[in-house]
């Protein structure tokens, strides 16, 4: 077994304990595997490991990927910021996207998959930390922004995305990946609410923490990558 494969059947214990230990079952759990500024060939060796949902943080590099490993079932995740003038090129390479963090991303991702004649599943990043440096919708704006959101019919809202806290502190990011759990149980009796089943947070420093806290959706890179050259 390589070293990546190896990695990736570590990973998954871990993301089975975690669930375990908070009454969940490893099945509602499932990995997205960041590639972002990893190479095509490592890339192709993770998805041949059985890692088919990949996430890219940088559209022009989802873009260079994607046709690459065409050859594979890949399931494409954006997770890093996305703008509108790059929406058209991206939406045809994905299955999700995780970062929309304004209406009027939300509204140019609508028009694009109307164009393509499919409907877009995505989350709403939600900035749940307060970090000023961060992207998304503040969470007392979420009750009105999913009910303005209700308007587009060729996205489905599928739940929220968030990042920890940039100090670092586990606590923290515990306290943060709780208070998006408890905001996405709130939102789900609001108007245009009712499909937020998915919770995308957790990266490699804190995924354990976040699937103790309800994360249906982890997304790892570097401890996935450790110990492998570049």
């Amino acid at each position: 077994m390589s070293r990546l494969a190896d990695n990736l059947v570590h990973i998954r214990r871990r993301i089975t304990e975690a669930a375990e230990r908070s009454g969940r079952s490893a099945e509602s759990v499932s990995l997205v595997a960041v590639t972002k500024s990893v190479a095509v060939e490592q890339t192709r060796e993770l998805a041949l490991a059985g890692c088919l949902d990949l996430g890219e943080g940088r559209p022009q590099e989802l873009w260079s990927k994607a046709p690459a490993l065409a050859d594979l079932e890949v399931r494409w995740h954006l997770i890093g910021h996305l703008q509108r003038n790059k929406v058209d090129r991206t939406l045809p390479l994905v299955s999700m996207i995780h970062s929309v963090d304004s209406l009027r991303l939300l509204r140019a991702i609508d028009t694009a998959a109307a164009a393509l004649g499919r409907t877009m599943p995505v989350l709403l990043e939600v900035n749940i930390s307060g970090d000023a440096a961060k992207h998304g919708f503040s969470p007392a704006e979420m009750p009105e922004r999913l009910a303005e959101a209700a308007a587009c019919t060729h996205v489905q809202i599928r739940g929220l995305m968030a990042m920890a806290g940039l100090d670092g502190d586990a606590d923290r990011a515990r306290r943060d990946f709780r208070n998006l759990r408890e905001l996405c149980d709130r939102l789900r009796d609001l108007p245009g609410g009712a499909g937020l089943g998915e919770l995308s947070m957790g990266m490699s420093g804190d995924f354990e923490a976040a699937v103790e806290e309800g994360a249906t959706i982890v997304r790892i890179g570097s401890a996935l990558f450790e110990g492998i050259g570049a």
